[in-house]
């Protein structure tokens, strides 16, 4: 029997759960065309490797990871590359992000699908192949899956999040539902992957028929998991909550749950991962809840890069819509179009209405009545941070630990004035983040300055140095000349004459006639007269001669040659 911790704060919003699990998950049909983001986990974007034109084939690599922190993306189906170009994404700065058009050739032809025995593989070798397949974190955070599994501690135990706390949301109920053994089989590839034992998958207790499916999954698996309905309390879902309420280990500020011991992934990870490793399917889909002010609210399986148009168009929106949310009410964010396309993040899309979603009033005065702090699970002050946050007192707001707030929307729920306080937070957080990123291109920029200064006056050093070596050559060589010149014009005394001064006297002789030779043009030697050419031949007889009469003579010490025989 697990004993259940509780943590603080914490609120019981009206969950809207039922709505949309009363059909079971309905596959979205094939869309004529996809826009597939680049940028779809958390980290650096992937780098294009498909050209505009290139026929792929589902499932097929067409962005690869860039740096340690990213993810692959991958062709949803097969067709034709189309574009590569900023497009309108599901984020609430409207603003474009790169991605790829790909039309539907209908086919849904698959490339090469490569299936493996995780019992055969080593941690390091599973790391690869999620990175590969584009498994990233489905709750929500879509934190590359493989990160997960690089950590420098032993891991102690294995918390599975089925809790989906908050409210509308159901695909993971579903899910759980429909396909508990695929998720109790990527479980074990976790728990393989992580080297640990204990595992436990943690289910709220508002979703019994989730919690009964894993439960059979488990113990028809044979592995000693165990399933722990956990109190519905928002936000329960999230992983530090979670693995305090269940393990009593709260993970430190500014710390990791690997950091104590302990890691955490949603269900619907746990089951991408056992599609991409059992049978080789990187994550081109996932189950998404379409819910709200809509005539069916259910749950779809739709292809990445789906327009959610083509989504909100199956369960019919209502006439009064007039907005869409991505995510729940409390941390989801206002689309900028309802034709952006599905992403790995995307868990649930809210028709909204203006009697659904009331416009909040305007907000009053803070009157300190401190129920933010009463709320806040991470035992924050959110009103002090209010106030620093409005008076851009950033340096105060990180005193008080702004970043720990995971953004759940509790203090906001619960304030009487009306404050928007989690926009405060996203503001601050922000600028400091700006703040951040312009002094650490402001510190670049400093250490590329004083390097190029290095530089310049290293040359300058360099040069001088060049310099004073070429000066004190040319005085050497001028102090060896003006020696040898003086060893030259000194009188010829053969009686005082050394074997070195009359070697010195020769070589300077010799350099000299040397100098001459080069210095002194030659004669004209090509165009001769008659006569000068009459002359060089006399010349050259008279030389024949000379060598004829110095053959005959032999060695100056012998008689000529015709004398001998007389």
């Amino acid at each position: 029997m697990i004993k259940l911790r509780s943590f603080h704060g914490g609120v019981h919003p009206p969950t809207h759960k039922k709505e949309s699990t009363q059909s079971p998950i309905m596959a979205a049909p094939l869309p004529a065309q996809l826009i597939i983001p680049f940028r779809q986990h958390a980290g650096e974007a992937a780098k294009p490797v498909v050209q505009v034109g290139e026929r792929v084939l589902k499932g097929q690599l067409i962005g690869e990871p860039v740096g340690p922190i990213s993810s692959s993306v991958h062709a949803p189906t097969s067709g034709t590359i189309t574009a590569i170009e900023l497009q309108q994404i599901a984020h609430p700065s409207a603003l474009p992000d790169l991605c790829a058009t790909l039309v539907s050739d209908g086919l849904e032809e698959w490339g090469v699908r490569q299936t493996l025995s995780y019992r055969q593989l080593s941690s390091d070798e599973l790391q690869k192949h999620l990175r590969r397949c584009g498994i990233v974190g489905l709750g929500g955070a879509v934190f590359p899956s493989d990160m997960k599994l690089r950590h420098p501690t032993v891991v102690n135990t294995l918390v599975i999040n089925g809790a989906e706390c908050e409210p509308y949301i159901t695909c993971d109920d579903m899910l759980m539902r429909e396909r508990a053994e695929g998720i109790v089989r990527g479980i074990e590839i976790l728990r393989h992957a992580l080297g640990t034992d204990a595992v436990l998958i943690g289910i709220e207790d508002n979703k019994p028929q989730a919690i009964t499916a894993m439960q059979r999954a488990v113990d028809e698996s044979s592995h000693p998991f165990k399933v722990v309905a956990v109190p519905t309390l928002y936000p329960g879902g999230s992983a530090k909550h979670l693995i305090k309420v269940l393990t009593g280990v709260e993970v430190p500020s500014g710390k990791l749950p690997t950091d104590v011991g302990v890691q955490c992934y949603n269900v619907a990870t746990a089951y991408a991962a056992h599609r991409a490793v059992e049978h080789g399917e990187p994550l081109v889909s996932r189950i998404v809840t379409v819910t709200g002010n809509v005539e069916q609210p259910r749950n779809y399986e739709a292809l990445i890069g789906t327009p959610f148009s083509e989504l909100v168009e199956l369960s019919v929106a209502k006439a009064d819509t007039n907005r869409y949310i991505m995510g729940g009410p409390m941390m989801g964010v206002e689309l900028p179009a309802v034709n952006v396309p599905l992403v790995k993040a995307s868990n649930c899309v809210i028709a909204a209405s203006d009697v659904l979603f009331p416009p909040p009033p305007p907000a009053m005065p803070c009157i300190r009545c401190t129920r933010c702090a009463q709320a806040c699970p991470v035992e924050l002050q959110p009103q002090e941070l209010y106030w620093f946050a409005k008076s851009h007192n950033f340096g105060k707001a990180q005193e008080y630990d702004l970043f720990d707030c995971i953004e759940c929307g509790a203090c906001a729920y619960v304030c009487p004035s009306s404050i928007p306080l989690v926009q405060y937070y996203r503001y601050a957080k922000s600028e400091i983040r700006a703040r951040d990123h312009e002094k650490r291109a402001a510190d670049l920029a400093r250490e590329r300055h004083e390097f190029r200064q290095f530089r310049i006056e290293r040359e300058k050093q360099e040069k001088a140095e060049r310099l004073a070596q070429k000066e004190r050559a040319a005085a050497e060589a001028k102090a060896k000349a003006a020696a040898t010149a003086t060893v030259i014009a000194t009188p010829v005394d053969p009686s005082a004459d050394t074997d070195d001064t009359q070697q010195m006297r020769i070589d300077a002789a010799l350099a000299r006639a040397k100098e001459q030779a080069a210095t002194t043009p030659p004669k004209n030697t090509e165009t001769l007269s008659p006569a000068q050419r009459a002359e060089i031949e006399a010349i050259e007889e008279r030389r024949a001669h000379i060598h004829e009469l110095a053959a005959d003579a032999g060695a100056d010490d012998e008689p000529p040659k015709h004398s001998q025989g007389n």
